[in-house]
């Protein structure tokens, strides 16, 4: 069985495990986010023209379209 945790010795262990934490400084953030919106936007690129190229396959398989 576990041992029980008053809420008390809760909120201490919480304490002590945020204090861990390392937190960003605000250029690391800007960095990842900015790096998340280049990324998202060569994706959305990228699956843009793989879709266009299986549509024209699609299209020139089965006639469909013309």
């Amino acid at each position: 069985m576990m041992a029980k945790t008053s809420p008390l010795e809760f909120l201490q262990q919480v304490s002590a495990e945020t204090a861990k934490v390392v937190w960003p400084t605000r250029r690391e953030t800007g960095i990842t986010t900015l790096m998340v919106v280049i990324f998202a936007f060569v994706a959305s690129i990228f699956f843009f023209i793989v879709d266009m190229i299986i549509r024209y396959g699609v299209t020139l398989i089965l006639g469909i379209g013309r």
